[in-house]
């Protein structure tokens, strides 16, 4: 997949009512950074969403599939709001047609590091918004250079600690900067959030944003 943009609209009859709160199903530190950007007001969930890629299915089918089941777990969570709407995301790193998610380990980590050393890979992060009554998503893909790497970079990189958690074992917002010469696409999308996207998605259920808005991503009170 080249960089760029795939959206994806699913509309029921239920005409779409009035939001009034917005809630992230995500417990990425790095997603609610991300989403206060925006200036809207929103509140955290934290569902349980199982991250299997199904034996054929494409990188962007499988990243739009989980952030979609993320959206829809996060609206089952709160079915007593009036009104919730959910943003479900993911993001996962492709090289050569594998996907690679969080690393498992330190070894895992330092073999992930060493493949997209030298290579440029592709990071897709996939967005939707939904309600009761409606669903739209979109993915966003990017290509991102890695220089090369010696041993000892990886290890050093890998002992910080600062690839677990991470899809493709590493952050471009953190010290992995310095492996990256440049990108094709959406920094925030790399981050595991795509805000142009994300901010289209909640336009189009008519939520703008608001200057007023200071802090917020609070965990949800139900």
């Amino acid at each position: 997949m080249s960089a760029g943009v795939c959206v994806y609209s699913r509309v029921s009859r239920t005409r779409q009512a009035r939001v009034s709160r917005i809630f992230l199903a995500s417990k990425s530190p790095r997603r609610r950074e991300l989403l206060r950007q925006l200036g809207v007001a929103f509140e955290i969930l934290d569902p349980d969403v199982p991250e299997q890629r199904a034996p054929g299915e494409s990188p962007t089918d499988y990243v739009s599939r989980v952030a979609r089941e993320k959206a829809r777990a996060g609206l089952l969570q709160v079915g007593a709001v009036p009104h919730a709407l959910v943003i479900g995301a993911d993001t996962e790193v492709v090289l050569d047609g594998e996907v690679f998610g969080k690393p498992d380990g330190p070894e895992d980590a330092a073999a992930m590091l060493r493949r997209l050393a030298g290579r440029t890979h592709e990071v897709l992060s996939a967005v939707w918004v939904v309600s009761s009554g409606r669903e739209e998503g979109a993915v966003q893909a990017t290509k991102v250079r890695f220089d090369a790497l010696d041993e000892a970079t990886v290890a050093a990189y890998v002992a910080g600690g600062e690839p677990f958690g991470k899809a493709g074992a590493y952050a471009i917002q953190g010290r992995a900067a310095a492996f990256i010469p440049c990108i094709e696409g959406s920094y925030s999308s790399v981050m595991g959030l795509p805000l142009h996207e994300t901010a289209c998605l909640l336009a189009r259920f008519d939520c703008a944003p608001d200057a007023s808005v200071i802090d917020n991503g609070s965990r949800a009170k139900l």
